[in-house]
């Protein structure tokens, strides 16, 4: 699996755009605030429908534009897609896959898988729990079509929800209906639940190795996963909950307040990791995501690292370029020294300079 090539109309600080990419490195480099990230954030954007940022679609278009393009091709055992997506300022996206328009996202499912690595991916152990559920989503959305449908569901069912239990101080008729929302929540809650679960423990089967190898053998790394309720006990749980949810007017147990323990050596580094342990386990945690992709879909996915090498010291870095040697990979830096230092080898390279990419 690559990605062949992409075009940009009126995206970001692009006016207009086009790469060609090679199957193997490239490199965007230039000072900071060129546009660089922008690059990869079309390709997650056009690969999945999401951005990494969690940007809207209209501040993602360019300043002064009602609309943007963008258009993706992508080769997968030997059969070529053209990803074309139409970005609206007012109106949800448009997406064709060759020419076709799709209904939902999920019918991108499985075209492209792309791993995102950025420095803010370096904090995500001492984050809060939402950034972990998010990178437990992003994955499992790529990897699972029917993950996405019941992650979708379940989290409109939240907002519903949430909403009634504003409208009940107003209008205490309402209460009844709870009882839909209640039985919707635990019917798509449940099977994100044990989703979730079931990728942890892959996840523990690869990490523990990963892990091992970054630290000399020294630390021992163990992912718990946190579920707010069992999916067995999560009609019971809302049930004991309701008095408490109509009086705080929200909803407080369920996958969307769920969480990852991070465990090295018995000792959870969310809370008493030093930062070098945290990078650690979130460079763990990356590493991971690769090979679960590829023991998934029995293919390698195309990996974005956005000014990652610059945030890890000399062993880390080399451990990470070891590991990327057969993957298609797109990598933003501000220089590249590191690379030749490394002697790592650079197929193909892009000069980024406010919205122009020198090749």
């Amino acid at each position: 699996m690559y990605i062949e090539s992409i075009q940009l109309k009126n995206f970001r600080n692009y006016n207009f755009l086009e790469l060609k990419f090679d199957k193997a490195t490239n490199i965007f480099y230039g000072d900071n605030a060129q546009g660089k990230t922008n690059i990869l954030e079309a390709i997650y954007l056009c690969g999945t429908t999401k951005s990494h940022r969690g940007s809207k679609d209209k501040e993602i278009i360019h300043f002064g534009e009602e609309e943007s393009h963008i258009r993706m091709k992508v080769v997968k055992d030997d059969i070529s897609y053209k990803i074309d997506m139409h970005l609206k300022k007012n109106k949800a996206k448009g997406v064709a896959i060759n020419g076709l328009p799709i209904r939902k996202a999920r019918d991108l499912f499985g075209i492209v898988n792309l791993v995102f690595f950025s420095p803010e991916d370096l904090n995500i152990i001492k984050s809060g729990p939402g950034e972990r559920r998010r990178f437990m989503d992003l994955e499992l959305c790529q990897l699972d079509q029917l993950y996405l449908t019941d992650l979708a569901g379940y989290n409109h069912i939240v907002n519903q929800r949430n909403k009634l239990l504003k409208e009940l101080s107003f209008q205490p008729g309402l209460l009844d209906t709870l009882d839909v929302w209640d039985m919707q929540m635990v019917q798509y809650g449940s099977r994100v639940i044990e989703k979730r679960s079931t990728f942890v423990k892959e996840l523990n089967v690869v990490i523990e190795d990963i892990h091992k190898s970054l630290t000399g053998g020294a630390e021992h790394l163990e992912v718990i996963y946190e579920p707010s309720t069992e999916s067995a006990l999560f009609a019971e749980t809302l049930a004991k909950n309701r008095d408490r949810d109509i009086r705080m007017k929200m909803t407080s147990a369920g996958p969307h307040r769920d969480d990852l323990c991070l465990m090295s050596n018995g000792v959870d580094i969310r809370k008493y990791g030093s930062q070098g342990q945290q990078r650690t386990a979130a460079l763990s945690l990356k590493l991971s995501e690769i090979y679960l992709v590829k023991k998934k879909i029995k293919d390698t996915p195309v990996l974005l690292l956005d000014d990652v090498l610059s945030e890890l010291d000399s062993s880390r870095q080399t451990y990470l370029l070891d590991s990327i040697h057969d993957i298609q990979t797109m990598i933003t830096c501000t220089g590249l020294d590191d690379f030749i230092n490394y002697q790592f080898q650079i197929n193909k390279v892009f000069q980024v300079v406010k919205g122009e990419v020198l090749k």
